[in-house]
This record gives C-alpha cells, sequence and structure tokens, in this order.
C-alpha cells in the first residue's frame, strides 16, 4: 500500500512543481507595463524637478538679473549676503512660527472638532462642510477676503470699531500685530484639512475598542486620552507632516494679505525669494534662497518621516 501512494502522490507534486514555475514569468508580465509607463514619467520629473533644481543650484553661484547668460561667478556670497539680511532673518523666523502655530493650535483645534463630528447625528454633514470650507477657498481668494476684514477704514473691524466707539485698529499696517492677523488667517484656512484626516482616521477605528473601554467605566476623556489618541497616531503623525511642510511653503496666502508688510514683518522665505529677487531683477540671490529652502524642507520632510513616521 505504501508503494502505491508514493507512486499516485509524485507524480501530482511533479506536477504542482511547473506550475508553481509558470506563475512566474506572469509575474514578470509587469515589465512591459513599467518600460511603457515609467520612462514618461521619469522624463516630466527629469524636465520639471531635477533640472530646474540643478539650474537653480548653479544660478545661485552668480550675480545674474535673468537676462542673457551669468557670467560674474560670486561663489557663496549670495548665501553670505542672504544670511546677513534681517528680511530674511525675519522670514525664518516667521516660517518658525507659522509650524508652531499650526502645531500648537491648528492640529489640536482640528481634532477638537473632529471628536464632535465624527460621529453620525444630525446636521452634521453640514458643519463639516462650513468648517472645510475655508480649506476649498482659494489661497488668494481667502487673503483679499481677509485684507478686507481686517481693513481700518470700510472693514469688518472697522465696523465694530466705530459700532463700540473705540479707534479703529489698523493691524496690517501695524509691524507688531501684523504677523498675528497673518496666524489668525492661517489657523482659519487650513484647520479644516487637519480636521477631516483626523473625522477620515476615527471612522476606521474599531468600535469594539471603545465599546470595551465604555463598559470598563472609563470617561470621555479618557477614553479619548488612552484609547482615540493612541490609535490615531498614524493620523496625527502624518497631519503634523502636512502642517510642517505646508508651513514653508506658504505664498499665495500672504502675497494679497500683506505682500510680507509692513516693514517686511510677515515676510515668509517663499515671499522673500519673489520679493527680493524676481521683483528686484536678483535671481542670483533669489536662487540661493530657494536652495536654503529647499535643504529645509528635505532634511525636515526626509529627518520626521525617519523618525516619527519609520513604521507607517
Amino acid at each position: 500500500m505504501t508503494d502505491v501512494s508514493a507512486t499516485t502522490t509524485m507524480p501530482s507534486v511533479a506536477r504542482a512543481r511547473p506550475a508553481a514555475k509558470r506563475k512566474s514569468p506572469a509575474a514578470r508580465g509587469r515589465l512591459p507595463v513599467i518600460l511603457l509607463f515609467l520612462p514618461p514619467a521619469l522624463l516630466l520629473f527629469t524636465i520639471f524637478v531635477i533640472l530646474p533644481m540643478g539650474e537653480a543650484a548653479w544660478y545661485s553661484l552668480y550675480r545674474w538679473s535673468g537676462y542673457g547668460l551669468p557670467t560674474e561667478f560670486v561663489g557663496l556670497r549670495n548665501f553670505q549676503v542672504l544670511f546677513k539680511n534681517g528680511a530674511f532673518l525675519t522670514s525664518l523666523k516667521n516660517n518658525a512660527l507659522i509650524i508652531v502655530v499650526s502645531i500648537a493650535i491648528q492640529v489640536p483645534l482640528a481634532i477638537w472638532l473632529a471628536t464632535m463630528l465624527a460621529h453620525r447625528i444630525r446636521g452634521v454633514v453640514l458643519f463639516r462642510l462650513i468648517f472645510f470650507l475655508p480649506y476649498v477657498l482659494a489661497e488668494v481668494a481667502a487673503g483679499l477676503i481677509w485684507r478686507f476684514v481686517y481693513d481700518g477704514d470700510y472693514g469688518l473691524f472697522a465696523a465694530i470699531a466705530h459700532f463700540l466707539g473705540t479707534p479703529t485698529p489698523y493691524v496690517l499696517a501695524d509691524k507688531d500685530l501684523a504677523m498675528y492677523a497673518v496666524l489668525g488667517v492661517i489657523v482659519w484656512k487650513y484647520f479644516g484639512f487637519h480636521m477631516m484626516l483626523f473625522i477620515a482616521g476615527m471612522q476606521s477605528l474599531d468600535k469594539s475598542v471603545l465599546e470595551a473601554a465604555e463598559i470598563d467605566g472609563a470617561t470621555g476623556w479618557q477614553k479619548f486620552r488612552y484609547v482615540t489618541l493612541p490609535l490615531l497616531g498614524s493620523t496625527l503623525r502624518l497631519s503634523v507632516f502636512f502642517a510642517v511642510v505646508g508651513s514653508l511653503q506658504l505664498f499665495d496666502m500672504i502675497m494679497p494679505l500683506t505682500g510680507g508688510g509692513p516693514f517686511n514683518s510677515t515676510q515668509t522665505m517663499v515671499t522673500f525669494l519673489y520679493n527680493f529677487g524676481v521683483t528686484r531683477m536678483q535671481v542670483g540671490l533669489g536662487s540661493a534662497v530657494g536652495v536654503v529652502l529647499f535643504v529645509i524642507c528635505v532634511t525636515l520632510a526626509f529627518g520626521y518621516k525617519r523618525i516619527f513616521m519609520r513604521n507607517d
């Protein structure tokens, strides 16, 4: 009996092995797809990303107005001028301040609203739409709207001051208050995006874990602190990552709102690049700003992902 079983099972095993080998060409069938779609993607990425980055690094070594070919080689002098410029140092501080406010105020506000709007209650969709609407609004439009709101002659602040009988504040004309006004607009504009991230994260949580915490007698704060927040760890890290990267690239809302003024008090690195590099035709200096911004973004992005998001 053992001989018969051995003779009957061995051919089946032998037939199974070639079948397993025949799967490998099917797996390699993706190679034509890769060869078809990868070269165009690499070509576009090289033309629109790699080459501009290389050109910016090259131009940062020259004093160049943008006309003709750069011929006046100055080495690292553009970077020396840059870090001695008070407006650029102010832009670095402002970018750091925006990052701090985004993490310390914007993200916690988004989590708080998400905890209230993640449940399926009546009218919750309307409230989600109201809070998410500022993010949908274009940055330039948001800047123009808030410039009118802050206007000391015809804006909403002027109307409120006139109603209360107090002096009209010219917020955007005060170099000590303008940046705080910009920070308020930033929180208003972007917290809805982070709120929707947390709502999506909360809706994907395992409900049995929350029910078990309720059965054990956990309060609402204890459920949030010890159950919900740890389970939202990956979403929280992603939200902070978006807040940091977005804060470094802030430009198109500040230009219609303040233009970087007054007295360069609301400059960011990107607005400084535009105001001092493009409009003043100092392409070499502007390219140096781009190089510094690129190094900061890459360092923070890869460092953050390696330290905090390695398991996500």
